[in-house]
């Protein structure tokens, strides 16, 4: 595509976007074959909203997800965005972003990480998730790019990365960050005999994580194990980032340290700030979800989570076409 025809794209994306059909949806493809690269890859397309019914990819009491399965791919040099979730999470986990993202001209992939998902916990409370899950949405960037059926509609000159939680951790790793897990050791007491101290213990710790050049931009939503970053294993991060944090934190994850790592941070950079909890940055919870699982779904009082998004999937998508798109149209 031209650079007259890729802007042209673009400022169609754009305007769709704000003017969208409430019956149109993203297209969706299932990943269901491999239980390594179990999830889903949306995409671009102009079909009607549907509910896509998730088979053996069902979380527990979540059987469906909106799009329009298997719609043909709408554009060409499309840029991609990986997506991670946050532990113990799944690969719809931020339905909300994904589908904004793929009505915006965005192709969005997402899986299961592999020993942490809402199906499966059994690496949940090991150090080796620190390492595998780098290595997991490698190995999903892989697989779109050589072996997607449709890898032809993207151009692979344009990766972004969206992270929450342990899945920005993921994310601060593959953009070039050395995490220091010995850092572990100031949450384990003499009395703490969780599986990661005692790997700690016996020395069980992972080294040499996985980075990944081919991701240009990413989107960090409040991450997880801050402390394991200290400025200097922040050093080798040179692409641009937008940082967003909650003014309040949870599930382990301590504002201060969000705060001072977003600080720490080298290169170009945007910081933002939330006035919630660390759940906020999850997709706005259903009336059943809400009543199941309510920790994910409280709010501190006043505080709108579906406006929130809107503004937060805003700043994603602006920020995705100036750090993919029209960077890459200049180069």
């Amino acid at each position: 595509m031209g650079a007259l025809m890729a802007k042209l794209y673009w400022i169609c994306a754009a305007v769709l976007g704000c003017l969208m059909s409430p019956v149109q949806a993203a297209g969706v493809q299932l990943l269901d074959t491999d239980p390594n690269l179990a999830g889903a890859i949306w995409y671009p397309c102009a079909a009607a909203a549907q509910r896509v019914p998730l088979g053996k990819l069902t979380v527990q009491f979540i059987e469906s997800i909106e799009g329009t399965k298997d719609c043909p791919v709408t554009g060409t040099n499309l840029p991609l965005v990986i997506v991670s979730h946050g532990r113990g999470g799944w690969f719809g986990q931020h339905d909300d972003t994904v589908q904004a993202l793929a009505n915006a001209g965005f192709v969005v992939a997402s899986i299961n990480l592999p020993g942490d998902n809402g199906n499966d916990s059994s690496q949940r409370d090991s150090l080796s998730i620190l390492a595998t899950r780098p290595a997991s949405i490698i190995r999903l960037l892989d697989f779109i790019l050589n072996d997607w059926k449709d890898r032809a509609a993207i151009d692979s000159s344009r990766i972004g990365f969206f992270g929450f939680s342990l899945g920005a951790y993921t994310g601060l790793v593959l953009a070039g960050g050395n995490p220091d897990l010995r850092r572990f050791a100031l949450y384990c007491s003499d009395a703490n005999r969780t599986r990661a101290c005692e790997q700690l213990r016996s020395g069980d710790i992972p080294s040499s994580l996985p980075h990944e050049p081919r991701i240009r931009a990413a989107v960090l939503a409040d991450t997880a194990i801050n402390f394991a970053f200290p400025a200097d294993r922040l050093a080798d991060i040179t692409i641009s980032l937008l940082i967003w944090r909650s003014e309040f934190g949870g599930a382990g994850v301590d504002p201060k340290n969000s705060a001072l790592v977003a600080q720490s941070l080298p290169g170009k950079k945007e910081v933002r700030v939330v006035p919630a909890g660390h759940f906020a940055f999850l997709s706005p919870c259903t009336a059943e979800f809400a009543e199941k699982l309510p920790r994910f779904c409280t709010d501190p009082p006043g505080f709108d989570r579906t406006a929130f998004h809107r503004e937060f999937n805003a700043s994603i998508i602006n920020f995705f076409r100036e750090t993919l798109v029209r960077q890459g149209e200049s180069r």
